[in-house]
């Protein structure tokens, strides 16, 4: 019985925690996913970038997949790597809503012009908005699909 009233001032406690911390915490997450102050394609992908596709860019395996940018034949059409940060894919978020097309291009042509990648035409600030403008998914054709067409 005495374990039976420890465990619900447990449970008491943890409610009483997650209702304290919860808000402030949400809060902040809302406000930094919002903008990001980084302006150089270096900048953005040492602090957005690598933690997911590391600092090589050569992706990780562990709990998840991520995938690898260096040498990447999919960034050789514009429109894949592009799309990929406005739309997001699969468990990769879009970064659309956070970041201006300046900055997209900016971190686009820094990983297509580092870590193995050597894509000469440049991702312009016009290209990534005239992108943005285009209603619903965006699938480029050809191998550099997102996903297989739908049948």
């Amino acid at each position: 019985m005495r374990s039976s009233r420890v465990l619900a001032h447990m449970g008491t406690a943890a409610v009483l925690v997650t209702v304290v911390l919860a808000p402030g915490s949400v809060r902040s997450q809302v406000t930094y996913r919002d903008t990001y102050p980084q302006r150089s394609g270096e900048e953005i992908f040492r602090n957005v970038c690598q933690g997911c596709h590391m600092p090589d860019a050569k992706g990780a395996v562990g709990a998840g997949a991520y995938p690898a940018l260096a040498a990447d034949p999919r960034l050789a059409a514009a429109v894949y790597p592009i799309t990929v940060l406005l739309r997001g894919q699969r468990g990769m978020p879009n970064f659309g809503e956070g970041m201006d097309d300046e900055q997209i291009a900016s971190v686009l042509n820094y990983v297509r012009t580092h870590f193995g990648n050597h894509y000469k035409d440049t991702i312009t600030p016009a290209a990534v908005e005239a992108r943005r403008g285009i209603e619903g998914p965006v699938q480029p054709q050809g191998p550099h699909r997102i996903d297989p067409p739908v049948e």
